[in-house]
C-alpha cells in the first residue's frame, strides 16, 4: 500500500445513490479507481484495479460485504459500510476479515478520517458499537484461553499486529527485524490455532489484548 498520493477505493454497493454520496465525500486524500453493484462484479473490479481500500455494503447480491471481506481481507483493507447496526452483523464481519465497520449515518469527516486509518491498516468501528463489541468480546472469553501459552514476546507482537502496524514497523519498535516478527506471527497463529493474520484482530479483540 503506498504512502504517498491519494489511497485508491473501491466502493461497492447496490444502491447507485450511496456510492454517488461516498465519493462526494471523501475529498482529494482519495481516489476512486472502480464500483461494483454486487460481490462478485466487485471482486472481479478489486482484482483489476488493485486498492488500497475497500468500501462494500453489507447486503448486497451474489454474497455481500461478508463475502468481498472473505476473500480480498487478508490482503486489503475493508471496511463495511452499512445501515445494519446490529452486533452479530458487526461481529461477522470481522470474522470474515473486514477490518473496520461503520454505520452510513457517519458525518463525512468522521467518514474520512476513519478510512484513511484503516487504509493504513488500522481497525476502525463506528464509536456507537465499538464498546458494545468490546464488551461482548470480553464476556465471551471469561474462560481461560490458548493466549496462556503464547510468551511475552509473542504477545507483544500481537497487541501491535491488532493495532493494524506492519512488520517493519513491529520490528522498529521491538528492534527485531521484521522477518523475526513474521516468524512470531506464523507462531502466534499456530498456538492459537488460526489461519489468517487477519484473525489475529478479532482474536486480540475477544482477548482483550489491547
Amino acid at each position: 500500500m503506498s504512502d504517498l498520493g491519494p489511497v485508491k477505493i473501491v466502493i461497492a454497493d447496490d444502491h447507485p445513490i450511496w456510492r454517488t454520496g461516498i465519493k462526494n465525500d471523501l475529498g482529494d486524500n482519495f481516489t476512486i479507481v472502480g464500483e461494483a453493484g454486487d460481490a462478485t462484479e466487485a471482486l472481479e473490479v478489486i482484482a483489476a484495479t488493485k486498492p488500497d481500500l475497500v468500501i462494500s455494503d453489507l447486503n448486497m447480491p451474489n454474497g455481500g460485504g461478508m463475502k468481498v471481506a472473505k476473500e480480498v481481507g487478508e490482503d486489503i483493507p475493508v471496511v463495511i459500510f452499512t445501515v445494519s447496526e446490529a452486533e452479530r452483523d458487526l461481529l461477522d464481519a470481522v470474522a470474515a476479515g473486514a477490518l473496520g465497520y461503520l454505520i452510513k449515518s457517519t458525518e463525512p469527516e468522521e467518514l474520512r478520517q476513519q478510512l484513511w486509518k484503516a487504509s493504513k491498516g488500522e481497525p476502525v468501528f463506528s464509536p456507537s458499537l465499538a464498546s458494545l463489541v468490546l464488551g461482548e468480546f470480553r464476556r465471551m472469553t471469561k474462560d481461560s484461553s490458548p493466549a496462556e501459552a503464547l510468551s511475552e514476546r509473542e504477545r507483544e507482537v500481537l497487541q501491535y499486529v491488532a493495532r493494524g502496524h506492519k512488520y517493519a514497523e513491529i520490528g522498529e519498535e521491538l528492534f527485531i527485524s521484521p522477518k523475526t516478527v513474521e516468524n512470531h506471527v506464523r507462531n502466534i497463529l499456530k498456538k492459537l490455532h488460526l489461519n489468517r493474520k487477519q484473525e489475529l484482530i478479532r482474536y486480540a479483540l475477544e482477548h482483550g489484548i489491547e
